[in-house]
């Protein structure tokens, strides 16, 4: 098998309603975008993308799943958020979410990660456009 090399900065971003589902979108803008960088599910393996997170101004995005394969999430830019906008603790770095495991995230500002599944990606229970609590 061949090793597969992408140029990241020669791509584009793409929806990210394929895998996120239609509140990727929120009043015709889009607020999940992917550059999906590997595929190899069809040959047993797994998936890996760069996720942006664009929430609208004063709202966040909430998300809720279920790990359908093992998550690595790699914060590069932003990060997870509390209710009230602010950063959440252990909101860099790096997490992962095994099989199985429901989870959810809020995003409040741009974020960027890089997240490989080592098979199927998350299953997407829901996700929303909330506004930010005003309880800062």
């Amino acid at each position: 098998m061949a090793s597969e090399h992408v140029d990241v900065s020669m791509m584009e971003w793409t929806s990210g309603v394929p895998f996120y589902g239609p509140a990727a979108i929120h009043d015709g803008k889009e607020v999940v975008q992917l550059k999906v960088l590997s595929d190899r599910r069809r040959h047993g393996g797994g998936i890996a993308w760069l996720v942006k997170f664009s929430p609208p101004p004063g709202k966040l995005i909430k998300i809720v799943a279920t790990a359908r394969s093992d998550e690595h999430v790699f914060s590069l830019e932003g990060g997870r958020s509390t209710k009230s906008g602010r950063p959440a603790r252990n909101s860099g770095g790096y997490s992962l979410n095994p099989k199985g495991q429901p989870h959810s995230a809020m995003i409040a500002d741009e974020s960027v990660s890089l997240v490989i599944y080592t098979g199927e990606p998350d299953e997407v229970k829901s996700m929303e456009i909330v506004p930010v609590s005003l309880s800062r």
